[in-house]
């Protein structure tokens, strides 16, 4: 019987340890003044962006898609929340009108027939759905029934992030320009300001987080996860074999884009701002750094990546503004050459060493039995 990498074997405590520390330690921390707000609030934020390099690693590591896109579906949903919490404003903007401040600075007196229903906040949960996966799934229906796979997806889902922000920059789209939503006061009649709503919304983000890791690991588990890993590994030997490789790429491209969707939705309230600047193609690369630094196709790994490398970049730019783009190319150099598997691999890698430096010694042990008892004989 094969035994299950060691990166197979930790994650399950991993998780449990992450889920009680995220979900249960940090808010109570927070509540007997150990954590402040401040933090809780980053941490919210480094959440945010853990899920979305799950479903990075959904995609690259278990599907060997590797989607370069995913901040467009993440900003695509920190939009539609967005749009809700502008039009809560209310009289409480800079201008004391009804209409977003931005739409009053563009000159407009009533407010856009497509904003309208977004005072709805089920509708506007429901568009953090609705238009990432309706995106995803034209686009993807179009590339994987072309047969589109490999640089090639990558290129073309760049470019679609690359047009999608620039069609987002322009204020005749009505979606705030350059500038984006900001100033953000209520959620369901709770004010974003205060500590306690803030805190409920990071419990919120980290139960998502688990519950996401939780049913990405039951899927990549299933019948359906060895078909994912077979197409991953060989697509055409699972053509051959009559699976239809397009329908599964695309199910499993929807998904992600939908979770990517839900990460962009809780990171806007929390964070305070959205703007066509996480849409940037540079945000997807960033993306990807994360997941192969904590370790590609391990679930766990993308989290450790994110959390990781944008606590290290608070740290970085405060520190060494300039040196911060040497120091996470030179980490993911590192990474690539000598932690092929990540952060998440390393105990695998040390127990890998371990095992081959006693073979070695058992081996060299072996060969020079012969040569002793030869040498008696002789004598």
């Amino acid at each position: 019987m094969t035994k299950a990498p060691a990166a197979s074997k930790i994650q399950m405590p991993l998780l449990i340890v992450m889920a009680v520390f995220l979900v249960i330690v940090m808010p109570l921390l927070n509540v007997t003044g150990h954590i402040e707000d401040f933090t809780l609030n980053v941490w919210g934020k480094y959440l945010c962006y853990a899920i979305m390099a799950v479903s990075i690693d959904l995609l690259w590591g278990y599907t060997g898609l590797l989607c370069l896109g995913q901040a467009l579906f993440f900003t695509l949903g920190g939009y539609m929340m967005g749009m809700h919490l502008m039009l809560m404003i209310g009289k409480l903007g800079s201008y004391n009108s009804d209409l977003p401040d931005f739409l009053v600075f563009l000159g407009h007196k009533k407010l856009p027939a497509f904003w309208e229903p977004f005072y709805s906040f089920p509708f506007a949960a429901l568009m953090v759905f609705l238009v990432p996966g309706l995106l995803a799934l034209i686009f993807g229906f179009l590339a994987f029934r072309s047969r589109i796979k490999g640089v090639y997806f990558s290129i073309l889902t760049q470019a679609l992030t690359y047009a999608a922000a620039l069609l987002f920059f322009r204020n005749e789209l009505l979606m705030g320009g350059n500038n984006g939503f900001t100033d953000f006061r209520t959620l369901l009649g709770a004010n974003l300001r205060e500590p306690s709503t803030q805190r409920v919304l990071y419990i919120v983000t980290a139960v998502l987080l688990v519950a996401v890791i939780a049913g990405c690991k039951w899927l990549t588990a299933s019948r359906f996860g060895l078909i994912q890993r077979a197409i991953r590994d060989s697509e055409n030997r699972v053509l051959f074999s009559g699976y239809a490789t397009a329908n599964f790429k695309l199910f499993i491209f929807v998904i992600c884009a939908m979770i990517a969707a839900m990460a962009g939705a809780l990171y806007v309230p929390q964070v305070g701002i959205i703007n066509p600047g996480e849409m940037t193609t540079e945000r997807s690369l960033e993306a990807v750094v994360w997941v192969a630094l904590g370790g590609r196709g391990t679930l766990v790994g993308p989290v450790v990546g994110a959390v990781g490398v944008n606590a290290l970049k608070s740290w970085a730019t405060r520190a060494y503004p300039d040196m911060w783009l040497l120091i996470l190319g030179g980490a993911f150099v590192l990474v690539v050459m000598f932690m092929p598997k990540g952060i998440v691999g390393i105990p695998g890698q040390i127990r890998d060493w371990m095992a081959k430096s006693k073979n070695r010694r058992e081996n060299k042990k072996e060969s020079d039995v012969p040569e002793s008892e030869g040498e008696i004989n002789e004598s």
